[in-house]
């Protein structure tokens, strides 16, 4: 048998035992174009849910309920919000930005009733909500990557000041707004995530010369690191049933110089930030094989849910 397709035959065998009952969204770009993936984790089927040749789509985000994917796309000439059903059916864009204005992390209320997102390249980074119908747009506030809990109640997200990014809270409409890390984060990447019972959160932060991932109670308190890989650990989503947390991991935070971002772009590594996954409370944490290779380099999640 040939080494490629024995490791292939080992992944999907891995992927069919311990994610069985479980599919992932997968940004890759083995087309040659940045494309979503539907991940099948019984026996490892890729499905492209987009197919959109010279486009390019970022940051998927599951509903709750694991029946709509948002996301977001520049297919018509500006990275704009979409919405789909889980099968790629009943396309429907909900924003109409345009250059160089780009939409930005998505997640979802329980419910559904709302998507927030960011807004960044035009002024100030904004976050803002929207219903999945294309109704109900507003900006709720000022601040990057902005994560509602699933009861529709706080909203986690990142500022900056000249030394670093720190972790916020506020309520759903942005007010009442919170400070819940004390040291500055130079490397950015916070990333944060909610688990489904909406007590606690996840998100990056810097650690010497790494981006690890914590985790907190929603105010902040009982803070705890849960990866200890020295690397860039970004990106984390927690499935329904809060077992599992995936996440995105780096080799460097090559986003924090202007060349080195550059350079990671152009070199087109295959290998450069694939899909790891662990434990609730950070145990066993491993890369996922069938997400290793030809994975795009940009902070999208891989966002998991129950089949």
């Amino acid at each position: 048998m040939k080494p490629a397709l024995l490791i292939l035959l080992l992944a999907v065998s891995a992927c069919a035992g311990e994610l069985s009952g479980y599919k992932f969204i997968w940004i890759s770009a083995r087309t040659g174009d940045s494309e979503l993936y539907l991940v099948d984790g019984d026996n490892g089927n890729l499905t492209n849910l987009s197919l959109t040749p010279n486009a390019s789509e970022r940051y998927p985000a599951w509903s709750w309920d694991g029946r709509k994917i948002a996301f977001n796309s520049d297919r018509d000439g500006a990275h704009n919000l979409y919405v789909m059903d889980a099968d790629g059916r009943n396309l429907k864009q909900l924003t109409h930005e345009v250059k160089p204005a780009q939409t930005g992390m998505m997640s979802w209320t329980a419910d559904g009733k709302w998507i927030y997102f960011g807004i960044f390249g035009k002024g100030p980074a904004q976050m803002c909500r929207i219903h999945p119908d294309g109704t109900g747009f507003e900006m709720v506030a000022l601040g990057t990557d902005p994560a509602i809990s699933p009861d529709g109640q706080t909203m986690v997200y990142a500022k900056n000041d000249r030394q670093g990014h720190y972790v916020y809270a506020a309520d759903a409409d942005g007010k009442n707004e919170r400070q819940l890390t004390k040291e500055p984060n130079a490397f950015a990447g916070v990333h944060a995530a909610w688990t489904p019972d909406s007590r606690r959160i996840i998100y990056g932060d810097r650690v010497g010369e790494a981006e690890e991932l914590f985790t907190s109670d929603a105010d902040g308190a009982n803070r705890k690191q849960l990866t200890f890989l020295k690397q860039a650990a970004t990106s984390p989503t927690v499935s329904p049933d809060g077992k599992w947390i995936s996440f995105r991991l780096c080799d460097e935070v090559y986003w924090r110089n202007s060349e080195r971002s550059r350079l990671a772009y152009a070199e087109h590594r295959a290998d450069k930030r694939p899909v790891w996954i662990m434990g609730i409370d950070g145990s066993n944490p491993h890369v996922i094989e069938l997400m290793h290779w030809d994975t795009t380099i940009d902070g999208s999640r891989a966002p998991i849910t129950l089949k």
